[in-house]
């Protein structure tokens, strides 16, 4: 437990006081967020007709409402439990969101054309499209260039942060307290610098950084398609004072490791971008790099068999985004799936919109 969490529990007021700020931070990312939405919205709607998506019904707000709140309480709790220290909470790159926030409106009127053209295969004619598997050539959400430029590098966490309402690192961090766990209970002897974790589709680092707070003496790895957003992990990671992750540049369905080269395997916002036999090939993948014992932490979005009333709202994101795997994936059996690929699955669980998932190599 950190120093941190100590104070907190020996001096109530100020654990109350920076309960209250991480809340006030959160709900006001949020309200921004809906703000950005709302106005991007608006300016849509007076240059295309609007895309036939189902209304939300109150009761379904009020759930979601309450989803916020329990995501917070979960994030605090761990926090202050020192699962990882209180002040990631608050770790903002406000200088680089402020930076990239009018590139991302520059952007949207180049995103709105796609997406009312339904033009979902569109890069710019300097981008390779060489060496990359047909299914990841897409413009996921429509943005530019997909996931093949340092631009859409750039933006895509920002992006991700607007569309949940700024809850999307407390989303990631659910995966921390089972992986810590699973750990320590599997490999009781190992020392903290002995310990490999790998995180499959790191994209621009951000679930590294997140995963290096909370262990900060493992040895990370990272794995992507994109070299450009591993270009953007490396320039997030390296301000960072531990040792950096290694990041290659590989298909997650045939990854450059040998069997059992890692003790913990994280795949975070990754399956729902896959077509059904690469969710398999890249959990088979994952089988084979996990030593016996291990444990594997999977976030995703949220499907219909755990959250059948929000089922308007998956159907709305796949109306509205580009992304030409999500209604299968909401369909789709990933617990069997994860059997299938020689893992017991430990626990399933709900944090908002996302769904994890905890297995374990036996």
């Amino acid at each position: 437990m950190t120093l941190v969490s100590n104070a907190l529990q020996q001096f109530p007021l100020l654990e109350a006081w920076v309960n209250q700020s991480y809340r006030g931070l959160q709900w006001s990312k949020g309200y921004f967020s809906l703000l950005h939405r709302t106005v991007a919205g608006r300016i849509e709607e007076l240059l295309y007709p609007s895309f036939p998506t189902e209304p939300l019904h109150p009761d379904l707000l009020r759930q979601l409402q309450q989803r916020v709140e329990d995501l917070l309480d979960q994030d605090w709790q761990d926090a202050k439990a020192g699962v990882y220290p209180v002040d990631l909470l608050f770790e903002e790159a406000w200088d680089e969101f402020f930076q990239s926030y009018p590139r991302l409106w520059a952007d949207l009127p180049r995103a709105w054309q796609r997406a009312h053209g339904q033009r979902g295969q569109d890069f710019d004619p300097e981008i390779d499209l060489t060496d990359y598997p047909p299914y990841y050539l897409q413009n996921f959400h429509y943005q530019t260039n997909g996931y093949l430029s340092d631009e859409s590098a750039q933006l895509y966490d920002h992006q991700v942060e607007l569309l949940f309402g700024g809850k999307a690192d407390a989303m990631r961090r659910r995966i921390l307290s089972p992986l810590k766990q699973g750990l320590q209970q599997a490999f009781p002897d190992l020392s903290p610098r002995q310990v490999r974790i790998l995180d499959v589709g790191c994209g621009t680092g951000q679930t590294l950084k997140q995963l290096r707070a909370c262990f900060p003496e493992a040895q990370l790895h990272g794995v992507d398609l994109s070299m450009a957003y591993l270009r953007k992990a490396n320039q997030r990671l390296s301000h960072q004072s531990q040792t950096l992750p290694q990041l290659i540049a590989a298909n997650a369905e045939q990854m450059p490791f040998a069997p059992s080269t890692f003790q913990g395997l994280s795949v975070v916002f990754v399956f729902h971008e896959l077509p059904g036999p690469a969710r398999q090939a890249v959990l088979a993948e994952c089988h084979r790099v996990l030593q016996p014992g291990g444990t594997l932490v999977i976030c995703d979005s949220i499907q219909e068999q755990d959250s059948p009333d929000f089922l308007p709202m998956m159907l709305n994101f796949a109306t509205r985004f580009h992304e030409p795997y999500y209604r299968h994936y909401v369909q789709d059996d990933l617990t069997a799936r994860i059997t299938q690929a020689g893992f017991t699955v430990i626990e399933t669980s709900v944090h908002f919109l996302s769904k994890f998932i905890v297995a374990q190599r036996l």
